[in-house]
């Protein structure tokens, strides 16, 4: 069993809810990151992806202007460290998203993606 401790991005690229969604655009093409979890001070308030981009951008807004705030998933699904990878996979395709805040005891402390949980995969099938 392969725990989500074992394969998160523990450094989060993280903005504040008033953060432009170009700022926050250029900083996730720059560092090569698919999402940004939107923190208020040390609590996690939302996320938000290249999906959220792509809906800011076609509805003509300034993006200079609109904050990540108008665009992002409150309150997003978050999980534990100790849960395995397979129940995450699950859970990520049951409800249609590609990023999973790890959490524990309220602090943020990492990331995985569903390209991760496709890694682990792929490597077993190589063992």
């Amino acid at each position: 069993m392969v725990e989500l401790a074992e394969i998160m991005t523990a450094e989060v690229f993280t903005v504040a809810p008033e953060t432009p969604v170009a700022d926050t655009a250029r900083s996730m093409m720059k560092g090569r990151f698919g999402s940004a979890v939107v923190m208020q001070g040390r609590m996690l308030v939302g996320i938000f992806t290249e999906r959220d981009v792509l809906r800011a951008a076609a509805s003509g807004v300034d993006l200079t202007r609109s904050p990540v705030s108008r665009w992002m998933t409150s309150d997003p699904e978050t999980a534990g460290p100790d849960l395995d990878v397979e129940q995450a996979a699950e859970v990520m395709l049951g409800r249609g998203f590609r990023h999973l805040p790890v959490v524990e005891e309220n602090a943020l402390i990492g990331i995985v993606s569903l390209r991760d949980l496709l890694s682990v995969r792929v490597r077993r099938r190589g063992s």
